[in-house]
């Protein structure tokens, strides 16, 4: 890994991990004082977010580190080991907040009079909404821009909570100001803050799984890897094209067809111009195994034959 991209995926994080230090603290006092199961539970995920931040950090320092005798193929695999343990934050994040919720709803249905929010917990929602919201914003920029899968799934780890905190206002607005028999929109807006937690953070872990199946990379990708083959003059065909993913990089091995007279230095040659251009395309760690066959065409193959 890069001394640029480890510092900006670790400094994106860190921002990420000081802002959820706070919101968590606040949150969950503005819940305790201001009589909100939304807004404690908003400050329960948003805790998930700071251990989250932990978690990432851990992974990415782990997976800067190079290939050894014992990880041929580096180490991307503890960076698709954090996105998977952020998706399981966040599962276990939504379902301690609609287990809050529902013991709610079971109460005002059974006739009992919710009390009802504070202002300063509304407040505070709408505090976590723009903090959030730009948090989301400038780490999916970052992720993006370093390849990180981690910290993509920790920019919507940001989103989520910035959705949760826009339930939990509207839960609390309703219940401040529609009177004691809207008291219950508190309890719906956790319950649905719950829903998009826990559909986001399967989401999440089904990608980080898919990478651990070794499931081959977009059409899209593959595509890019042959057409990039026909660039380089003297390779006639590419085929048996086999891929993955391992962490931010891509691991590639397939065969390539050149004309049968060529010699091995020439055909070695073809192959390291190859092998040049898929990494100017794909990155400096992709893992690239090519095979070079002789080119048959099907005349000869009858001959042959």
């Amino acid at each position: 890994m890069s001394t640029k991209r480890y510092n900006q995926g670790i400094k994106i994080t860190l921002i990420g991990f000081l802002a959820n230090v706070i919101l968590t603290a606040g949150k969950l006092l503005a819940g305790i004082f201001g009589n909100s199961n939304a807004m404690i539970a908003d400050g329960i995920h948003s805790f998930s977010d700071f251990v989250s931040d932990i978690v990432v950090i851990f992974g990415f320092r782990i997976s800067g580190k190079p290939a050894d005798a014992n990880h041929n193929y580096g180490h991307g695999r503890f960076e698709t080991l954090s996105s998977a343990a952020i998706s399981v934050m966040l599962i276990i994040a939504g379902f301690s907040i609609a287990y809050r919720g529902f013991s709610n709803l079971i109460l005002f249905f059974s006739g009992n009079v919710l009390e009802p929010p504070g202002i300063i917990a509304l407040v505070a929602a709408f505090i976590s909404i723009g903090v959030k919201e730009l948090l989301y914003r400038y780490t999916i920029i970052v992720g993006r821009k370093i390849n990180s899968q981690a910290i993509i799934a920790n920019a919507w780890h940001h989103r989520s909570d910035a959705f949760s905190s826009i339930a939990t206002s509207i839960g609390i607005g309703g219940a401040i100001l529609l009177g004691e028999n809207w008291r219950v929109l508190d309890p719906i807006a956790s319950l649905l803050v719950s829903i998009l937690i826990i559909k986001t953070g399967i989401n999440i872990l089904k990608d980080s799984i898919n990478q651990f199946l070794d499931c081959a990379v977009d059409i899209d990708t593959r595509n890019e890897i042959i057409s990039i083959s026909k660039e380089v003059e003297g390779i006639m065909n590419l085929h048996d094209l086999k891929t993955r993913k391992i962490g931010d990089s891509i691991s590639m091995e397939f065969h390539i067809n050149v004309l049968p007279e060529l010699s091995v230095y020439k055909s070695h040659k073809l192959t390291e111009r190859l092998e040049m251009k898929l990494r100017k395309k794909f990155g400096e760690k992709t893992n690239i195994s090519i095979h070079v066959e002789p080119y048959i065409n099907q005349k000869e193959k009858k001959c042959i034959n």
